[in-house]
């Protein structure tokens, strides 16, 4: 005989973890960068084609191998300078391989309402020494983090497991408690796969609203749309 009786509600579920921490890129993500500035600004110094210069920088093992350590800045300059028969300054090329950003201001903004909301952040980027220092320089919010996790200092690059251990290790936060932004699809794989909330950032709207879902931040607020 059929059971009559009123089915019972399936149980809501529950809330899902408010993150402890989040945690940002840089590139791409807080700052756009743009490598042909480099290039444009390098090249009049080196004996060498635009085209050359550009497979030395962005397709050889050179740069990779700066970020992820196995080379320090004075060896990086020295095989760049062998390589190219650059003529300038290294001061010069400091500066002309590290202008190279630009702020993405809606994502400054979301960085200054976390902030406010007392969220500990941290930053977890693939990167190197010259980059760092000149970001330090120019741009007083980069001390306004809890903790970094730089490619270079740790010889190991995203999406490698290590890197995101140290993150771990730095923030004494694990799985869901933490909340990653990144533009690199693969970067965001690895990080869901050690359980973290992780979004692709595409656009600061939608980072905003992604953090807003996990109740960090009220909907509608700095950079977002009404609810």
């Amino acid at each position: 005989m059929p059971d009559t009786a009123s089915p019972q509600p399936t149980p809501a579920p529950g809330p899902a973890t408010v993150p402890r921490a989040v945690i940002f890129d840089l590139g791409k993500v807080l700052l756009d960068f743009d490598y042909q500035i480099a290039l444009r600004r390098l090249l009049p110094r080196c004996r060498i084609s635009a085209e050359a210069l550009r497979r030395l920088l962005l397709q050889d093992r050179l740069l990779v191998d700066y970020e992820t350590g196995l080379i320090n800045t004075a060896e990086f300059i020295a095989r760049l300078t062998a390589a190219t028969g650059y003529q300038g300054s290294e001061a010069e090329f400091r500066a002309g391989f590290g202008d190279i950003f630009t702020p993405i201001a809606p994502m400054l903004a979301l960085h200054t309402e976390l902030r406010a909301r007392r969220v500990p952040l941290y930053v977890l980027s693939n990167t190197n020494e010259l980059a760092v220092e000149f970001i330090r320089r120019q741009y007083p919010w980069f001390a306004e983090f809890d903790g970094y996790v730089l490619s270079y200092e740790h010889r190991a690059m995203k999406p490698d497991p290590a890197l995101y251990a140290v993150a771990e290790q730095l923030t004494g936060r694990r799985g869901p408690e933490l909340f990653y932004l990144d533009d690199r699809p693969e970067n965001v794989a690895a990080a869901r796969a050690r359980g973290w909330q992780a979004v692709v950032h595409t656009d600061p709207a939608a980072s905003r609203a992604a953090l807003a879902a996990t109740g960090l931040l009220d909907h509608g607020g700095e950079g977002g749309e009404g609810c």
